[in-house]
């Protein structure tokens, strides 16, 4: 509780139930909280990191080596741990991959400033020093990047199979890179590429080595009738965002039916509707219509008495990538559809994978839609080999849109490393000291690389240190062997924006932690805290258990991760 002493009285500023922290101890919470996220995902690092097991409270298990995921699961309370939560998913969502890179980054760098702040470097100090020693990597990463063409495949199948290296999907990321590279310059247009346009099937049974490509869509329904075919062979297919059902009318009606044949009249009117609707197909040439709505039976009866294979309720993202695959046009009137509507396919079959019923629709000229089919022996073989392939289609298109790669192995974050130190030299003031301290924390990568290797974490960054003082940028640490080797000519490449995003918003994100001396916390949010009101480990409270990390601490049942649950001591 805040007070203030106004004529020897004291004045109430916040509610009984508030908490507030200032100074200091605020800061040091919160550099605690950052550094805790940042430990949990460390030892995913690499292609020698570990896997996390994440059990959540209904008993559900997520196995995986994506630092985002991992964050996502952890169901964190903590507001700044929150904050470098949100760096991985940005990461995510403008490159796909370098997650944990990210995160592990923004933990080193509050490492670093709370030595700083113990040797009273001003917070706003430490933040100047950063965001100069920031723009400076990029300009060094920038102009040491390698150019890279669309044409270059053998490239972009390394890029791939890179952002598989470590996952689930190692065992086949040969296979697996070649799949991803296709399909990823299947979809490309002519400004730009979404790999929405990549639809990833996961079916259970078989191994990861009988995965495969289908240059075209494959839609989750069956045909609605036994009595259509199976398959169709050069067909003309007919996407309607509409029911093949009858009308109803726009207003309320009452309609009195004295005699019988009215009725029947009633009945002969609604089927020689559906029969217009079928009619309209065939006349137009239609031989397979998938549906946004429903299909009447009857209207299903007419289809298969003309031979037209049918599926409904079809969703609206399958209908846009049948329209890109097949060429055709998704028409939302069937009164309006001409034969120039019509998509055209090879061939258009339900197939049995997996156990269950799919339509496949393959055969197209140019497909701009592809699908990935990824097999695997259990259902969390193929939930982390999807996460696999989506870090890598991101990564595929990162490098066709920006053209330009780095090679990995932490050899990047070294040469940063010695660049930021000389550069330091340069930059007067006591912000000096915080481009130092960026420089020394870009080197937790390659130390990580090394002890999730269970290489000696010293030697290895001396020996990288050594060749990148003679001039070598491409030397990086082989964590299988442990040798110091040309990463470029073994093929061990990222995207240049994998890098330079993972410093942007890592930098930022422990600036704005840096920045806050002061947090108070509204009583009505305290529902989450953790450890007892007398606990000092708790006090800081509110926003969750926020002293006590409340969610985090509830990661007692994670699969051995529960000691992330002491953390409100340390606050």
């Amino acid at each position: 509780m805040s007070q203030r002493m106004q004529q020897g009285q004291p004045m109430i500023i916040l509610g009984e139930d508030s908490q507030r922290t200032s100074g200091q101890d605020a800061q040091s919470m919160n550099i605690t909280a950052g550094k805790a996220v940042a430990e949990a995902v460390r030892t995913t690092l690499g292609p020698k990191g570990m896997d996390k097991m994440l059990v959540d409270s209904s008993g559900q298990v997520v196995v995986t080596n994506d630092g985002v995921t991992i964050l996502k699961e952890m169901d964190i309370d903590h507001p700044a741990a929150n904050m470098i939560v949100e760096v991985s998913e940005t990461q995510e969502t403008e490159v796909g991959d370098g997650t944990t890179t990210a995160v592990v980054i923004a933990g080193e760098l509050l490492d670093q400033a709370e030595d700083l702040l113990e040797s009273d470097v001003h917070a706003t100090t430490i933040a100047q020093g950063y965001r100069q020693a920031a723009e400076k990597a990029k300009e060094v990463l920038e102009s040491k990047a390698i150019e890279v063409t669309e044409d270059d495949r053998e490239t972009l199948i390394k890029i791939a199979a890179t952002a598989m290296t470590g996952k689930g999907a190692e065992s086949a990321k040969d296979l697996l890179a070649e799949l991803v590279v296709d399909s990823v310059l299947a979809v490309q247009d002519d400004d730009s590429i979404d790999t929405d346009n990549v639809s990833v099937e996961k079916v259970v049974g078989g191994s990861i080595n009988n995965s495969e490509l289908v240059e075209g869509v494959i839609v989750d329904k069956e045909r609605v009738d036994e009595n259509m075919p199976y398959a169709v062979e050069d067909a003309n297919v007919a996407i309607l965002d509409d029911a093949l059902e009858v009308r109803e009318t726009e207003i309320d009606a009452e309609v009195n039916v004295t005699d019988p044949d009215q009725l029947q009249q009633f009945l002969d009117q609604e089927e020689k509707q559906l029969k217009e609707m079928v009619d309209t197909l065939v006349d137009v040439g239609a031989d397979v219509v998938f549906v946004g709505d429903g299909i009447d039976d009857m209207a299903q009866h007419y289809l298969a008495k003309e031979g037209i294979l049918a599926v409904r309720r079809a969703k609206s993202s399958d209908l846009k990538r049948l329209a890109r695959a097949t060429g055709g046009r998704v028409v939302s009137n069937l009164d309006d559809i001409e034969e120039d509507d019509l998509g055209f396919a090879g061939s258009v079959a339900q197939k049995d994978i997996g156990g269950d019923e799919r339509i496949f629709v393959e055969d197209v000229e140019d497909a701009k839609s592809v699908t990935l089919i990824l097999r695997g022996g259990t259902e969390h073989v193929v939930d982390e080999l999807e996460r696999a392939i989506d870090d890598s289609l991101g990564v595929v298109r990162t490098t066709l849109e920006d053209g330009k790669v780095l090679p990995g192995g932490g050899a990047p974050e070294t040469e940063l490393s010695l660049t930021l130190r000389e550069f330091a030299d340069s930059v007067g003031g006591r912000e000096q000291l915080a481009v130092e301290a960026f420089a020394e924390a870009l080197d937790i990568i390659p130390r990580t690389l090394a002890e999730n290797a269970g290489l000696d974490p010293i030697d290895s960054l001396v020996d990288l240190r050594s060749r990148h003082d003679g001039g070598e940028f491409a030397a990086g640490l082989d964590a299988y062997t442990g040798d110091i080797i040309d990463m470029e000519e073994e093929g061990v490449v990222e995207p240049l924006r994998v890098k330079t995003q993972a410093i942007e918003s890592a930098t930022e994100a422990a600036v704005m932690i840096l920045r806050i001396d002061d947090v108070i916390a509204a009583g009505d949010l305290s529902g989450g805290q953790t450890g007892d009101d007398d606990d000092e480990g708790g006090a800081p409270g509110g926003m969750g258990g926020m002293g006590g990390m409340g969610g985090m601490g509830g990661m007692g049942g994670m699969g051995g991760m529960g000691g992330m649950g002491g953390m409100g001591g340390a606050m």
